[in-house]
C-alpha cells in the first residue's frame, strides 16, 4: 500500500520536475543566443578585447551569469534525459529498475545543485535580467524537488 503511495508522489514529481527542466532549457538557450550574438560587440573597430574580458561573458547578467547559464543547461539536458529511466521505474516500479531511475536522478540532482550555487552567487551580484531570475527561481525550486523525487523512487518495497 506504501508503496502504491509513492508511485503516484513519484509520478507526480517526475512530470513536475521534467516540466520545470524544460522551462530551464528554454530559457538557457534564450541566454545562451544572446550572448552569441550580442556578446562580442563590446570589441571596438579594431577587435581588441578589454582587458578583463570573460570568455563566457553574457551581456544581459553579472560575472557569474555566465557560469550559471552554462550549469544550468548541464542540468537541463541530464535532468530532462533522467526521467526517460524514472518513467521506466515508474512502469514497472520494481527493485530491478531502481538503480538506474535513483543513479540517473541523483547525478541530476548533483548537477542542478551545482547550477543552484551559481544561482545564489548570481543573486548576490544583483545586476540580472528577469528571465534570468526565472531561472534561478525554477532551479533553487528544482533542488528540493529533485531531491524529494529521489526519495519518492526509493519507497519500491521488497517482495514479501
Amino acid at each position: 500500500m506504501a508503496g502504491e503511495q509513492m508511485k503516484s508522489v513519484a509520478s507526480l514529481l517526475l512530470v513536475l520536475n521534467f516540466c520545470m527542466y524544460v522551462i530551464i532549457l528554454g530559457i538557457g538557450g534564450w541566454a545562451m543566443n544572446r550572448a552569441i550574438d550580442h556578446g562580442f560587440e563590446i570589441a571596438g573597430p579594431d577587435l581588441k578585447l578589454p582587458a578583463h574580458f570573460s570568455p563566457i561573458f553574457f551581456p544581459m547578467g553579472n560575472a557569474a551569469t555566465g557560469f550559471f547559464v552554462v550549469f544550468a543547461l548541464l542540468a537541463g539536458v541530464v535532468g530532462a534525459a533522467s526521467t526517460i529511466s524514472g518513467l521506466s521505474h515508474i512502469r514497472s516500479w520494481s527493485q530491478g529498475s531502481l538503480p538506474s531511475a535513483a543513479a540517473a536522478a541523483t547525478i541530476a540532482w548533483t548537477l542542478t545543485v551545482l547550477a543552484m550555487g551559481f544561482a545564489w552567487k548570481e543573486i548576490e551580484l544583483h545586476v540580472r535580467n528577469a528571465k534570468l531570475r526565472t531561472m534561478e527561481a525554477f532551479l533553487i525550486i528544482l533542488s528540493v524537488t529533485q531531491l524529494l523525487y529521489i526519495a519518492a523512487v526509493h519507497g519500491v518495497r521488497r517482495p514479501t
